[in-house]
């Protein structure tokens, strides 16, 4: 079955610390994502944004309202549906956050080891079959250590997306990279998502990407204002 929305959220507050030195930090956010869709989050830094990513990505816990990932409510969900949900969404950060003493394949192959049901050879396979998508067929046995900032940024995607996700988050994913580097990940990013109808959010303060969104939002102050597109 397919699901009409991979994320929605209804009246979610989120706040930080305890009793009385408590501080709300997200306040009556409401959001839908739906498949195939690529939405960009913009906003001061404080802002919220990657609170809110956290959250949307399993990996900080929901205090109050609702949060549903393919009609999965994740407000009261245990660590071990978290990390069920998990399994179902990639990851892109600033940092690619590859591992230095794997090569690029391995650190691709790596994020399919987490799915039971998926052989080693397959792992291997669909592994190649990803960084040929991102054009890195000559540098699969490459470590992190001689790529380009670029590169590992492709690295990053195809990891992300090598297990076919429902979602891909992604948070400032071409901080650290020129403006041309920048473009081919983000566009890499969407192509490879649309083939596959995978959902991608992306937080950014790129304004040299934004016209690679279906919607852009913006965060303020722990609250969405109005859409911008």
């Amino acid at each position: 079955m397919e699901h009409k929305f991979i994320i929605n959220i209804k009246n979610l507050n989120q706040y930080f610390g305890q009793k009385t030195l408590r501080s709300q930090i997200l306040f009556d956010i409401n959001l839908t994502i739906k498949s195939g869709e690529i939405m960009i989050m913009t906003g001061p830094s404080g802002s919220g944004k990657t609170t809110l990513l956290t959250l949307i990505g399993g990996l900080r816990s929901v205090q109050e309202g609702s949060l549903k990932f393919l009609d999965r409510e994740l407000h009261g969900a245990t660590n071990e549906q978290l990390v069920e949900v998990r399994r179902h969404i990639g990851y892109i950060f600033q940092a690619h956050n590859l591992l230095d003493f794997l090569t690029a394949r391995q650190n691709v192959q790596m994020s399919l080891e987490l799915h039971k049901d998926v052989s080693k050879w397959e792992a291997y396979t669909q592994s190649e079959a990803m960084l040929h998508a991102v054009k890195l067929e000559n540098h699969m046995n490459y470590y992190p250590s001689d790529l380009s900032g670029g590169q590992k940024q492709r690295v990053a995607i195809a990891r992300a997306l090598v297990s076919h996700p429902k979602l891909v988050l992604a948070d400032e994913p071409t901080a650290a990279l020129d403006s041309k580097s920048g473009r081919d990940v983000v566009s890499l990013m969407q192509q490879l998502a649309k083939e596959q109808n995978c959902a991608i959010l992306i937080v950014t303060h790129d304004n040299r990407i934004l016209d690679v969104a279906d919607r852009i939002i913006c965060m303020e102050d722990g609250r969405l204002n109005k859409e911008i597109s």
